[in-house]
């Protein structure tokens, strides 16, 4: 059955997986979605003996299906090696009772890995497919993460050019030395005066601008996204839910049928529903637990229905979460709109103009799978600590963020359903907040001598993602006000 993807604002006419890929972003500012969730056309029990790259062809055939067979196959290869750091490419560890699916074994040793490595592959096989002649320019705004998986993954990649925005300083120091030491001729790298919003709603203008698409055009050049508003990056990520089902399966952790909640760190909201992605094609999940940090906006939306980012935005030790205007929400808000277009368009021309909005009645009963919850900075530091001392698992700060909201959730719902927490970024990407949360002793130390610090108490390796970093030269230095970024776009491509 073939799957074709549409905007979430408009009803315009319905285009290929592969187009949809390559562009990123609708014409009309919306986000692709496709027709149909499709159903797992295989049995939990057939799963449970595949390996991440055989659940990864079952998945995603399902959703790219102008993709051939040897193509798909050929992209999931490339990306799932030795890259990752173990065979089982997103492993589950145990701890009080609860499944942590570590996502972080990949290069840049965040979440991010898991869709950045496939989606270069998915990209120049799409331009391939659809005989695009210009080279396409991957234009990305971060908030830590995305950035230096998609940079690792792009650089050197033949017929791409990748441009990464950064919140000057609302990074972790060592998520800013991974980009600004990032090789690759065609990577650039460039740190805004302004937050992860400015950055996000910059590279938004910039893909909506008209005029310096057709200037591009004729240098022969044309824009794509590797933000999670692509539906290159989502499609991957329902994998490892798939995947982590499939494995407690094997285990004998869950008996055939048996229902799990999952729990996600989420900020932009693509994680979470991509496990909502796979709750519609079958895995049996009861809740999923959308745990914010104090930029509580998600919780805020799921207790009242209302969705607004006017208020102050905080710095955390969480700060790939520190969102106010979670992209992927509107994917959700079109399916609960009962796909109704021009309804979600209204609700996002009113996030855009006044900066909030609000949801029918009938809408916020359609978000019965849902549960919002968040964490404070101390309640995270706690669990950090508190997990530490019980158990010796030492787990990062967005992690924490949602260990945290799933142990209210328990408090608040005494629902004892096991549970899966997706573990986003490996503790070594946010060493100092997460080394003072087991003890402030810490905090006098420097950030590489508390990776070896960290690496002696919770007995694991130094990941080669910071040892490569310790002694790389800084190539990337620029920086630029947020109005000044289609500029710095124009000087990295002589146009």
């Amino acid at each position: 059955m073939e799957i074709r993807y549409k905007s979430t604002r408009s009803n315009s006419q319905p285009i290929t997986a592969s187009q949809a890929i390559l562009k990123g972003l609708a014409e009309d500012g919306g986000l692709f979605v496709p027709e149909q969730i499709p159903a797992l056309d295989k049995t939990m029990e057939e799963l449970a003996d595949m390996t991440y790259r055989e659940t990864a062809y079952e998945v995603m055939k399902l959703f790219l299906t102008d993709f051939t067979e040897e193509e798909l196959k050929t992209c999931i290869t490339r990306a799932y090696d030795s890259k990752f750091d173990t065979e089982e490419i997103a492993p589950l560890a145990e701890a009080q009772g609860t499944y942590y699916l570590e996502l972080f074994h990949g290069a840049t040793i965040a979440f991010k890995d898991m869709a950045l490595s496939i989606l270069p592959h998915l990209m120049t096989t799409a331009a391939k497919k659809n005989h695009v002649k210009n080279e396409i320019v991957i234009l990305t705004a971060t908030s830590g993460d995305t950035g230096k998986a998609a940079l690792a993954g792009f650089a050197g990649v033949e017929g791409t050019k990748i441009i990464v925005f950064y919140p000057k300083n609302g990074v972790s120091p060592i998520q800013e030395k991974q980009m600004v030491t990032q090789k690759g001729d065609n990577t650039f790298v460039v740190g805004i005066h302004g937050n992860f919003d400015d950055a996000q709603t910059g590279v938004k203008r910039i893909f909506a601008d008209r005029e310096l698409a057709e200037k591009l055009d004729r240098a022969g050049f044309q824009f794509s996204s590797a933000n999670s508003i692509n539906i290159g990056r989502l499609v991957p990520q329902v994998v490892y839910y798939v995947y982590a089902y499939a494995k407690l399966l094997k285990e004998g952790k869950v008996a055939s049928g048996e229902k799990i909640n999952v729990t996600v760190p989420t900020g932009n909201f693509g994680n979470i529903l991509a496990a909502y992605f796979a709750k519609q094609m079958g895995v049996p999940i009861a809740k999923l637990i959308c745990a914010s940090n104090e930029n509580k906006v998600l919780f805020d939306f799921f207790r009242t229905g209302t969705y607004d980012k006017n208020r102050e935005f905080v710095l955390t030790s969480s700060p790939s979460m520190d969102i106010l205007i979670s992209s992927n929400l509107e994917r959700l808000i079109y399916l609960i709109a009962g796909e109704d277009a021009q309804k979600n368009a209204k609700l996002m021309e009113s996030l855009n103009g006044s900066g909030s909005y609000v949801i029918t009645e009938e809408m916020k009963q359609a978000l019965g799978d849902f549960y919002g919850g968040y964490s404070t900075e101390a309640e995270t530091f706690d669990k950090i600590r508190t997990l530490y001392e019980e158990t010796g698992y030492v787990i990062d700060t967005h992690t924490a963020v949602a260990s945290a909201v799933y142990d209210k959730y328990k408090e608040e719902t005494k629902d004892r359903t096991k549970t899966v927490i997706a573990s986003t970024a490996s503790p070594f990407k946010f060493t100092r907040s997460v080394m003072k949360a087991i003890d402030e002793k810490y905090d006098a130390m420097d950030d590489f001598a508390l990776v070896d610090e960290l690496s002696r108490i919770g007995n694991v390796e130094v990941p080669n993602a910071i040892e490569e970093i310790r002694t790389a030269p800084v190539i990337h230095k620029n920086e630029c006000d947020k109005d000044k970024m289609a500029d710095m776009v124009c000087a990295f491509l002589h146009v």
